[in-house]
């Protein structure tokens, strides 16, 4: 291919290669690819939202080792399709182990569901350890003709 064929080619699909900036394999379509990304200091947020409705598709120990939130919304309300996973409440726990300090981290669950109820019981003790609290909805917000839970937060 003549060098402005190949030039014109680059320009008219850029970042065709690129996944989120980081130069991908086109063979590999994998959300879980081999694309690595380089070890960095973490990132602490106030409010971080737990992605995929708290799914384990996207979200291991990893996540919260380097998304370090004083608040996390858990929203998973589908049991059928594991959400919210177990596992990725226990990589909660694991991940926030791995810390170093001693922050305050509230867990802010949308939905009353059997797992998160399961896992709150089993695991109070290691919550306390690491200071973690989870957020039981106090108040309930009527709109038209549907009521939930809500849960106030100031910052």
């Amino acid at each position: 291919m003549p060098e402005d064929e190949l030039s014109r080619s680059n320009h008219s699909n850029p970042g065709k290669s690129l996944v989120n900036g980081i130069k991908s394999n086109p063979a590999s379509n994998s959300p879980k690819s081999s694309l690595s990304v380089p070890m960095g200091p973490p990132v602490y947020v106030d409010l971080a939202y737990i992605p995929n409705h708290c799914s384990g598709k996207n979200t291991d120990p990893e996540f919260f080792k380097r998304v370090r939130a004083s608040y996390y919304v858990v929203s998973g309300n589908d049991a059928a399709n594991g959400e919210p996973s177990r596992a990725v409440l226990d990589a909660l726990l694991e991940g926030k182990s791995q810390w170093g300090e001693n922050l305050q981290v509230t867990l802010i669950p949308t939905h009353d569901t059997e797992v998160t109820r399961e896992w709150y019981q089993q695991t109070h003790e290691k919550q306390q350890e690491l200071n973690i609290m989870v957020l039981a909805s106090s108040s309930t917000v009527v709109m038209q003709d549907e009521s939930f839970p809500a849960c106030k937060i100031e910052f």
